[in-house]
């Protein structure tokens, strides 16, 4: 049997029929630090009563939310190893030698296909790295206990690739760095969430850290404009795009909505998730064609390889 609950085994649940109190977490005393913090998570990214009681009663932090926390480690790794590498740790990127890391998407290079996803662990310097480890860390570790590694690394994977393939249709000549695409796939989801299930979700002072967040996320969308408009260091090859910021944010208010709505529900039996799987679909056969194809027609003139 599945383990994801349907709808008739919620409402079977809404009618008393578990084993689940009937008063509300908040009303819960007595509990040991771990048991707060559970609560506290279920209360910062569940909207109904019902669902942060069963991921309460259930949650057993086996596993644990290991994906996020892996992907943070091994960006900071790939980051103090380039560091020392480059002897640079301030805007890296303005290194001469930065973009010859195998990592880095280049539009001379975007045959190697794994540079699509890769590039998610070079970052422009610390500044980049910390606010995007930061974020990621603040957002994505609460929602993969909650959703899991499975559904939160979809979301997140989904949002690099976006991104690195939104820079390759939209900011042509432009290299690509650092995990925005998948941060903003995260933030956008969980706030999409929090603003369509507003009376729902109960977590403390939710306007103003709604608007912490978006500020932060505004001042790392400033700085790479910035960077990008601002003069390269290694001419002809401009700094790296803010594009794969917009691509991580579609990515977000579409397949992450849709996995953060439905707790521990089959994805597969919402429309939705099949309208948002297919529009994805349609988006990288586009790109894809489009790096084939484009490039070449229209006689673009790229940056030489680094």
């Amino acid at each position: 049997m599945s383990n994801k609950r349907s709808n008739s085994f919620r409402q079977a649940i809404l009618q008393g029929n578990r084993r689940l109190s009937s008063k509300a977490l908040l009303e819960e005393k007595g509990l040991s630090l771990s048991q707060r913090l559970i609560r506290h998570v279920a209360y910062e990214t569940l909207p109904r009563e019902i669902d942060r009681k069963w991921y309460y009663d259930s949650y057993t932090c086996c596993p644990p939310p290991w994906f996020m926390i892996t992907i943070t480690l091994l960006e900071v790794a790939f980051f103090l190893y380039n560091g020392v590498s480059l002897d640079q740790f301030v805007l890296q990127v303005t290194h001469p030698h930065y973009l010859k890391n195998s990592l880095v998407y280049h539009p001379q290079l975007r045959a190697q296909a794994w540079r699509y996803l890769t590039y998610i662990f070079m970052h422009a310097g610390i500044e980049h790295l910390g606010l995007n480890v930061v974020l990621q860390l603040l957002v994505g570790v609460p929602l993969e206990m909650v959703h899991g590694a499975t559904r939160i690394g979809l979301v997140y994977v989904t949002g690099v690739v976006a991104g690195s393939l939104a820079v390759s249709v939209a900011d042509m000549t432009a290299p690509v760095v650092g995990s925005s695409g998948g941060v903003y796939a995260l933030i956008s989801a969980h706030l999409a969430n929090i603003v369509m299930n507003w009376s729902g979700m109960k977590c403390q002072f939710k306007l103003l850290r709604m608007a912490v967040a978006l500020i932060c996320m505004s001042m790392e969308f400033g700085r790479a404009v910035w960077l990008r408009c601002h003069p390269s260091a290694y001419p002809p090859c401009p700094h790296p795009s803010f594009v794969a910021h917009l691509g991580g944010v579609a990515v977000g208010i579409t397949l992450g909505v849709v996995v953060l709505r439905n707790y521990e529900q089959r994805l597969q039996d919402q429309t939705l998730w099949w309208i948002f799987v297919a529009m994805y679909t349609i988006f990288v056969l586009f790109a894809v064609f489009w790096n084939i194809f484009a490039y070449t027609l229209l006689d673009l003139k790229l940056p030489p390889p680094p």
